[in-house]
């Protein structure tokens, strides 16, 4: 039932247009004749000068967002090649510019100009240009969008690159957390707020309805993190399941099947999905603050709950492990290991058997193999956990929760039997724990590069 993501790509184009056209009759200038889609070579200079324009900033707020709409209307009107070449034009031509950058510090230096003069000569122009579109209705939303496109052309391009960096500190201060507003989204919310939950959900794919209203459920919460300029898309958004004790296996917890639970005698919140879904907020941090922010609220509305929890993937368990198999070989195992694989495979040995086992169709279902495999997983992946490079965790999503504060209490044999979790880590899921009272210390254990994790997670990394 997923919805397609180029369906709510072309309704929120739409809205954009209307909502520049609109505010771009405002403007008092003509600006000439259109720029032609593919935005042939000829048609640079009228784009520089209407870009020029908005940055001389002629005339009254009114004529100045007149000239952003106007300017935003052209690019959404431009085809995908031709708004390759307006942003390569803006990131190449409008970036930092260094000699005069070099000239302002110097006269700051000698006293000849104050520090506004310097902090506007050190801001590229086209970060001034785009500062614009924050009066204009649906432009900050426009900025956001145009910083995506920026992400995706700086994989080649050292100018886009620089420009989607520069615009990462803009939208940070445009994107505070102060300025956010934490709203829960339940069944009755609107129906194109509900198709975005669908669309963006990035964890646990979302595949009818019926499993949507599931996840709204009595004995479900979700919520979202908007911004007062942005109030129809959400930034980001967690689903929790409010159950008893620590869940351990995510389909069970997603079952639709299962019968709704009574929310006040629940006293656990798992947190089994959080989603970003702006990509052109890549970079700028929300969902710490969220998670917290949620667990104050259910801890007011619900104080039964006195436990919140995780179910979360382990991404770079599978890879993690592969490579220590090809790059250690059997030195990667344990002895009394080694000889626990003997009696169910005798076409390999160590850590060539664990890969030759992993790789059979189905091998949990073989009671054999899945008894012989389960501790060796279990120990690898309690290693990978609590490891660190250069202070920080191996695993993306660990670094994410360690860093808020949370403890890696549980590991979970066969948490994900879907296709991805065995694609991902072999089907095990982890809990990492959030005990309010200890988030602060955790936090400062794991800046300092020591992983926290429960006794019994640390007694199977020892094996």
């Amino acid at each position: 039932m997923a919805l397609p993501f180029s369906d709510t790509v072309d309704r929120t184009l739409e809205r954009l247009r209307t909502a520049f056209v609109d505010t771009a009759r405002g403007a008092r200038e003509v600006v000439g004749a259109p720029l032609r889609p593919d935005l042939p070579d000829d048609d640079i200079p009228r784009l520089k000068g209407r870009i020029d324009a908005c940055l001389e900033g002629k005339g009254g707020e009114t004529a100045r967002r007149g000239r952003a709409a106007e300017l935003g209307q052209a690019y959404l009107s431009l085809s995908a090649a031709g708004r390759k070449k307006f942003l390569l034009t803006l990131a190449r031509e409008y970036g930092l510019p260094r000699e005069a950058a070099l000239k302002t510090v110097e006269h700051w230096r000698a006293g000849k100009d104050p520090a506004r003069a310097l902090r506007r000569e050190l801001e590229p122009p086209a970060v001034r240009l785009l500062r614009e579109f924050v009066g204009v209705p649906q432009g900050v939303k426009f900025v956001v969008d145009l910083r995506a496109e920026l992400l995706s052309l700086g994989k080649s391009d050292a100018a886009a690159k620089a420009l989607s960096e520069d615009l990462r500190s803009l939208l940070g201060a445009w994107f505070d957390v102060a300025f956010l507003d934490l709203v829960r989204i339940d069944w009755r919310s609107p129906a194109s707020l509900l198709e975005k939950l669908v669309t963006y959900e990035a964890v646990h794919a979302i595949r009818s309805w019926r499993d949507l209203k599931n996840r709204l459920d009595s004995d479900r919460r979700c919520f979202a993190f908007f911004h007062p300029r942005m109030p129809d898309e959400p930034l980001i958004f967690v689903e929790v399941a409010l159950v008893d004790g620590m869940a351990g296996n995510v389909q069970r917890l997603l079952d639709a099947r299962d019968e709704t639970h009574d929310a006040k005698r629940a006293n656990t919140a798992i947190f089994y999905s959080i989603s970003n879904c702006q990509q052109g907020l890549a970079g700028i941090s929300f969902g710490n603050f969220l998670i917290k922010r949620v667990a104050d609220q259910l801890s007011r509305d619900l104080p039964n709950i006195k436990d919140f929890a995780t179910l979360s993937p382990i991404p770079g368990l599978r890879q993690h492990v592969e490579h220590r198999a090809k790059t250690e070989g059997d030195a990667m195992l344990t002895q009394s290991e080694i000889a626990s694989l003997g009696p169910v495979t005798d076409e390999a040995y160590g850590a060539a058997a664990v890969l030759k086992l992993l790789a059979r169709p189905s091998w949990w279902e073989v009671p054999a193999i899945n008894k012989a495999l389960r501790p060796i997983l279990t120990r690898l992946a309690a290693v990978y956990l609590t490891a660190t490079d250069k202070g920080r965790a191996l695993d993306r999503v660990a670094h994410f929760h360690l860093g808020n504060g949370a403890v890696v209490e549980r590991l979970n044999w066969l948490g994900d039997t879907s296709a991805n979790g065995f694609k991902q880590s072999y089907g095990m899921m982890v809990n990492y724990r959030y005990k309010l009272s200890d988030v602060d210390a955790n936090h400062e254990s794991y800046a300092n590069g020591k992983v926290v994790a429960s006794r019994e997670v640390r007694a199977q990394a020892k094996g």
